[in-house]
C-alpha cells in the first residue's frame, strides 16, 4: 500500500512559513482527513482550516444532526420509507461566528446538543444506512467543488473525495482517545463514565469500519498521522507542511 505514517519522532521543525501566512497557498486543493473516534479529526481540521483561509466541513456534525432530528421526530430507522421522508425534511449548513463553525439544523443552531451522549450512542447506527450516507455524501460534494476546503469524517479520502489533493488518516491510542472525549463532556458539565466512553468509542469504530455502505478505512494514498503523544501545534505543523507539499507538486504538474 502507498501510503506512510507520521508520529512525534517527525517534529521539531522550525514553523512552516504557509502557517504563519496562508496568503502565500496560491493553488487551492482539497483536503481530505478520516480517521477513529475522538481522535481529534475536527480540531486539526479547524485549525488547518483557519491557517489556510479554506472552508471547514466537519461530515460528523452532519450525521449526528440528522441523527438528532431522526431522535426528536422519533424516526424508525429501520422504516427505510420514513427514513427517507425524514431527509426531505432537514436542512443543514454551517455558519462561522466568533465561537468557530456552527452546525444549523433547519436554522436552529444544535452544535452543543449533538455533541451529548444520546446522539453519540446513536450516530454510527444512523451513519451506516445507506440512504443517509448518499444524501449526505452528495451534499458534502457539493460544499467542496469550489475547492479550498478541509472536510473530515471516516470516508472522505475514499468515497466523498477520492481525488483529493491531499488525504490524511488521523488516528489515536484508544485509552487516549477516550480520556480527550471523557474531559470534553466532563468540561460541558456532562456525569458520563470513563468506561461508558471508551466502550462508546470502540463501539463506534467496530460499527464504522465493518459497515457495508464506506466504512471507515484508509485510503492506500493517505498519509497517517498518529497523534497520541502530540500536541495541537505539532500535528498543525506536521498537516500544513504536507499541505505545502502537495501544493508545491500541484504547481508543477500544472505549471503553474
Amino acid at each position: 500500500m502507498d501510503f506512510c505514517t507520521i508520529n512525534l519522532s517527525t517534529v521539531g521543525r522550525p514553523p512552516l512559513a504557509v502557517h504563519r501566512k496562508p496568503q502565500t497557498i496560491l493553488n487551492k486543493i482539497i483536503i481530505a482527513i478520516d480517521g477513529h473516534s475522538s481522535c481529534g479529526k475536527s480540531t486539526l481540521a479547524k485549525a488547518m482550516g483557519n491557517a489556510l483561509g479554506y472552508a471547514y466541513i466537519s461530515t460528523g456534525d452532519m450525521y449526528r444532526a440528522v441523527t438528532l432530528y431522526f431522535l426528536e421526530n422519533q424516526v424508525d430507522i429501520n422504516d427505510k420509507a420514513a427514513v427517507v421522508e425524514a431527509l426531505k425534511q432537514i436542512r443543514l449548513h454551517f455558519v462561522k461566528d466568533e465561537n468557530g463553525n456552527r452546525i444549523h439544523l433547519n436554522g436552529r443552531d444544535v452544535s452543543e446538543e449533538i455533541r451529548k451522549m444520546h446522539v453519540a450512542e446513536m450516530v454510527s447506527p444512523v451513519a451506516v444506512i445507506s440512504e443517509v450516507r448518499r444524501e449526505m455524501v452528495r451534499q458534502q460534494q457539493a460544499m467542496g467543488q469550489q475547492k479550498a476546503v478541509v472536510m473530515d469524517g471516516r470516508d472522505i479520502g475514499t468515497v466523498v473525495f477520492p481525488q483529493a489533493e491531499l488525504k490524511i488518516f488521523l488516528t489515536a491510542d484508544v485509552e487516549e482517545r477516550t480520556r480527550r472525549r471523557y474531559e470534553e463532556l466532563t468540561a460541558k458539565g456532562q456525569h458520563v463514565d470513563f468506561e461508558e466512553v471508551k466502550k462508546n468509542l470502540t463501539a463506534r469504530d467496530h460499527i464504522d469500519s465493518t459497515r457495508e455502505d464506506s466504512p471507515l478505512r484508509q485510503a492506500d494514498d493517505a498519509v497517517v498521522i498518529d497523534n497520541t503523544d502530540l500536541n495541537h501545534e505539532q500535528q498543525l505543523e506536521l498537516a500544513l507542511d504536507l499541505v505545502r507539499e502537495r501544493v508545491e507538486s500541484e504547481s508543477v504538474n500544472t505549471g503553474h
